[in-house]
């Protein structure tokens, strides 16, 4: 598989990586949106979250567990922070490999929705 994101959490690519366990990696964006900007990725490879078996939908407790220990580990939990996941095309969803964006170091605005 070339998936991007299964390749950067499993140590295939060098990354930024802020937090491991045997499920779930997370790591720095690129691109950043906001000064504290991680993606947050199971290690097993699910394209969305409508990809997930019904059986194996305690990886999304995995993942928030995670960023709750982020939150801490990096020193926003206190401030808040933005937790955002796109799911599929017209989701916004531009890499195909459910994760999540946890966005903080600043005041976030109100999302505006059409």
């Amino acid at each position: 598989m070339d998936c991007i994101f299964c390749k950067l959490a499993n140590g295939e690519i060098p990354t930024n990586m802020v937090y491991e366990d045997d499920r779930v990696a997370a790591f720095r964006d690129m691109a950043p949106v906001t000064p504290q900007h991680i993606l947050v990725v199971p290690k097993a490879h699910y394209a969305s979250l409508e990809d997930i078996p019904m059986d194996e939908m305690d990886i999304i407790a995995d993942i928030h567990r995670a960023i709750r220990k982020i939150a801490d580990q990096e020193g926003f939990a206190k401030d808040g922070y933005r937790i955002i996941n796109n799911c599929g095309k017209d989701g916004g969803q531009e890499v195909p490999h459910i994760h999540y964006h946890l966005l903080a170091g600043k005041p976030l605005t109100r999302l505006v929705t059409d």
